[in-house]
């Protein structure tokens, strides 16, 4: 219960959010007119409104995101993973088995008796245009001391 009121909250509080953060002048101009000179809505009164505003609604999302976050986790705390799965109907004298070894001879190429065979890099070779066919690259040769 409390959970959804946490939510509910938090819908309302990043739907004002947003909306007094595009109400807020920008650089460009803004949604907020002008006004008459004097009071809360002279262009610094209804700027000083806004950002004060706009940091009590920044402040109570960040605090209610952290509540509903310690809430969930409290509420989700008591069952492990492990808990769910279903592990009651495997038998431990079937996993302890040991697989059968196929005979001498008949092992399948990559299966667990062979070796891996290694990689052969292709020879690096210079596409030139002006030498017409790709030439194979030498070695250099190791500096002499």
């Amino acid at each position: 219960m409390l959970i959804g009121l946490l939510l509910t909250l938090q819908i309302i509080v990043s739907v004002t959010l947003v909306g007094v953060v595009l109400l807020q002048r920008s650089e460009g101009g803004g949604f907020v007119g002008g006004g008459s000179s004097a009071g809360m809505m002279s262009v610094r009164g209804a700027g000083d409104l806004l950002t004060r505003t706009t940091w009590i609604l920044g402040a109570s999302f960040f605090i209610i995101s952290l509540l509903l976050t310690i809430l969930a986790g409290r509420e989700k705390g008591a069952s492990s993973i492990v808990d769910r799965m279903k592990i009651d109907s495997l038998d431990p004298a079937l996993l302890q088995q040991q697989k059968a070894k196929p005979p001498a001879g008949t092992a399948q190429p990559g299966g667990p008796g062979s070796a891996p065979t290694p990689l052969q890099a292709p020879t690096p070779t210079i596409n030139n245009p002006f030498l017409g066919q790709p030439q194979p690259v030498q070695p250099a040769s190791p500096p002499q001391k």
